[in-house]
């Protein structure tokens, strides 16, 4: 990873995993280790005042998750430039959003990509003309990292001498941490006066910074948030909430995290009834 130029905070980050895989750590949550969230607070019922809402909202920047490719729906470019409606992408949508914002809450609002090496090349070409959307100082992207493929027999690095460039694969949201830090783009949005960054899939055109969240989340004081919703029947395959008995800590359980014999609990949305938006504060 050192000799591929991979920045050392996510060779330290892979490390870990690493070392973690090897020590035999499989990730499993089970049913025994948890409970169903019962409560959470309602946006509904949030009250926070307009000045602390458009102080926070103002030193917010709004930042898209744009790693994947749109190969299931048949593009082979990022997914965000797929056509939604009258010819209009994600990307133009979200542009759309952006601007709107800014005007309604006169807030400067910088939008920011997390790119991966397979989307970034054909979002900065899609975004070269509309230089009304960036934020002087700021950039419009960072990249994410790349991670070794290893085998799974004897987790060596995998190897394909033909095309080297399928050695390794982009680590995916999870990289958010290592990504923004050693980019040094964390200390740009620092410098610019930024505190909060709302964070949420390119794909989910319902993922708008909003004022009140904003507000709320400026006065707890908390260093993470995340906007959740009940679970519905179409939302038996995504992670769920839950609180963890050792400590009483919510945390979130992925499809990955669960054995075959416990599946059932898992896609029962009427057992656990929070599922993640990937809309996080």
């Amino acid at each position: 990873m050192k000799a591929a130029g991979v920045e050392k905070t996510a060779i330290r980050a892979f490390t870990g995993h690493y070392q973690a895989l090897a020590s035999g750590a499989t990730g499993i949550i089970c049913e025994d280790d948890i409970l169903p969230v019962e409560n959470l607070p309602k946006l509904d019922d949030i009250t926070v005042s307009h000045d602390s809402a458009s102080e926070a909202l103002k030193k917010t920047a709004v930042i898209k998750l744009n790693g994947g490719l749109g190969t299931s729906m048949g593009l082979d470019k990022a997914k965000s430039l797929l056509p939604v409606r009258d010819n209009k992408t994600f990307l133009d949508i979200m542009l759309g959003q952006i601007m709107y914002d800014r005007q309604r809450f006169s807030a400067r609002l910088p939008l920011l990509f997390m790119n991966s090496y397979r989307t970034r090349g054909d979002t900065e070409k899609y975004l070269e003309d509309k230089d009304n959307i960036r934020v002087d100082g700021l950039p419009m992207d960072f990249l994410q990292n790349s991670n070794p493929k290893i085998y799974v027999d004897d987790l060596s690095p995998a190897e394909w001498p033909e095309s080297p460039e399928l050695e390794w694969n982009p680590p995916g949201h999870g990289d958010f941490y290592p990504a923004i830090w050693g980019s040094g783009v964390l200390d740009q949005l620092l410098e610019a006066g930024f505190e909060y960054a709302f964070i949420s899939n390119s794909d989910n055109l319902g993922a708008t910074a909003d004022e009140q969240i904003a507000g709320w989340f400026a006065d707890s004081g908390a260093s993470f948030a995340m906007e959740v919703c009940r679970r519905s029947v179409n939302d038996r395959k995504g992670g769920h909430l839950a609180i963890r008995k050792t400590d009483g800590r919510i945390i979130l359980r992925e499809s990955a995290q669960v054995t075959p014999d416990e599946m059932k609990f898992f896609a029962d949305e009427n057992l656990y009834t929070f599922f993640n938006t990937n809309s996080i504060w």
